[in-house]
């Protein structure tokens, strides 16, 4: 397979990471973010575990000293995650959660730093400084009242909760992955699954009787979308280009994810797009590749399932 080939399918997995963005800004209107969270990885179910029994039949159930990271990586990275995540787009635009998102390697690398002793050179904390300094142009819109103020939206904040959830998600998963000898296919198949059981009972909380009557084609569609192509499609193109050219070549095309997306709400949404939104995209993205250019070697890591 060539690179050109691989570059291809992680621009399309960018493509897919960003429409869930505006899939799930949609489905937010229909199904409250519990639910939306169970049917997304419901749905995603069947796919994964038959990706699993292809890929690896002689690994289809974990050990038992396997089960308890699985269970953290669970509950913090899939089910914590994507419920902060769909409630956040219920007070935020799909741009602004798009443009806090792509500080998930920027977050990591501070949280790295703090807690798992890795160096952080000029050139990475010059890089944070920028990555914050473009959410609180997204967050505030440079509102200097709203700055006075301190009055962030909500959603934004969620957001913000959300991407602190994948860091320790990722930083976690490297290191479980390492000591319990766990496969990225067998990590995400049966995180997928506990996401499942863990929410299931917030879902019964949110009364399904009340939106399971008026949900409309368009609503399942777009989990159906999130599943298949954000969550299945996007963690498998991944999982192939770090195979074939690395994880460090590869998280830079994650940067193409808040552009796509502010292109499709723009265009399907109608969302607002203003200069300084234009400007902190710019800045978080340079500064993303600012903290995270210098890792030279090559880590495994968990893919990002927006």
């Amino acid at each position: 397979m060539s690179e050109q080939y691989i570059r291809i399918l992680m621009v399309l997995t960018a493509l897919f990471w960003s429409g869930a963005f505006i899939t799930g800004k949609m489905a937010t209107q229909e199904f409250p973010a519990f639910a939306l969270t169970f049917f997304r990885f419901l749905f995603a179910l069947p796919f994964i575990f038959l990706l699993l029994y292809l890929k690896e039949p002689n690994h289809l159930l974990p050990r038992g000293r396997q089960w308890l990271p699985l269970i953290i990586l669970g509950v913090v990275g899939t089910f914590c995650y994507h419920a902060l995540f769909f409630n956040s787009l219920k007070y935020t635009t799909a741009i602004n959660s798009s443009l806090i998102g792509a500080m998930n390697p920027m977050v990591t690398t501070v949280l790295a730093a703090l807690f798992f002793a890795e160096r952080l050179t000029s050139g990475r904390i010059l890089g944070i400084a920028l990555s914050f300094s473009g959410v609180f142009l997204v967050i505030t819109n440079a509102d200097w009242r709203l700055i006075a103020a301190f009055r962030f939206n909500t959603g934004d904040l969620l957001m913000l909760a959300a991407v602190c959830c994948w860091a320790i998600y990722s930083l976690l998963g490297r290191r479980y992955m390492k000591e319990y000898n766990l496969s990225p296919l067998l990590v995400t198949a049966y995180t997928f699954l506990l996401c499942v059981a863990v929410s299931f009972p917030f879902v019964i909380w949110e009364d399904p009787s009340t939106y399971l009557g008026t949900a409309t084609a368009g609503g399942w569609l777009s989990i159906l979308y999130m599943s298949l192509f954000a969550s299945v499609l996007g963690y498998l193109f991944q999982m192939i280009a770090i195979q074939r050219i690395g994880a460090a070549r590869t998280a830079t095309f994650v940067n193409l994810v808040p552009m796509f997306t502010i292109i499709q709400s723009v265009l399907i949404l109608g969302e607002a797009f203003t200069l300084y939104k234009l400007v902190g995209a710019a800045v978080i993205i340079a500064g993303v590749y600012l903290a995270t250019r210098q890792e030279t070697k090559p880590q495994t890591a968990v893919s990002s399932k927006l």
